[in-house]
């Protein structure tokens, strides 16, 4: 019997291998439709596949996308960081992981969240893009407005790219 019917028989099923692009593991799934904004993938050419609530030893339950013939550059992975910190980035060659990128925060942002605050003059002013510094607070990611220093939780990010 084939390792394939094996595993359909037990309940097994799995998302095939792509040969070549990005994988983007360990997402929580209440961030995995962030992500999917973030990065653009509602809008790209590239084939995406994505599951949600899915088992995981590390974290009980993830989200999972896999972007064939796409890299993740380090800008990218920067916003991952804000929605997904515990994210793990795995680039694919052949079918086999070539480079296992760390989803590091960056201390600034620009341009693809949203202040909370609509009196922000970002909301007032379609021209003045976004700035936070990003930040630790009570153990959560955080960013405070660079124009109106409101802060703004992980959980309230809300991305306008």
């Amino acid at each position: 019997m084939s390792e394939e019917l094996k595993n359909h028989k037990k309940g097994v099923l799995e998302v095939s291998a792509i040969e070549n692009g990005t994988v983007i593991d360990h997402i929580p799934p209440t961030s995995l439709f962030k992500v999917i904004k973030l990065l653009g993938l509602d809008r790209t050419t590239h084939q995406v596949t994505f599951g949600t609530n899915l088992q995981s030893k590390r974290i009980g339950r993830k989200a999972i996308i896999k972007i064939a013939d796409k890299d993740c550059g380090d800008e990218e992975i920067g916003y991952i960081s804000l929605v997904a910190p515990s994210a793990r980035i795995n680039i694919i060659r052949d079918f086999e992981v070539a480079e296992k990128r760390v989803v590091e925060v960056p201390t600034h942002v620009e341009g693809f969240v949203k202040c909370g605050n609509p009196m922000c003059v970002t909301n007032r002013e379609p021209h003045i893009r976004t700035r936070f510094d990003v930040f630790t607070r009570n153990g959560e990611l955080a960013l405070r407005c660079k124009y109106c220093e409101k802060i703004t939780a992980q959980e309230q990010i809300e991305i306008i790219r």
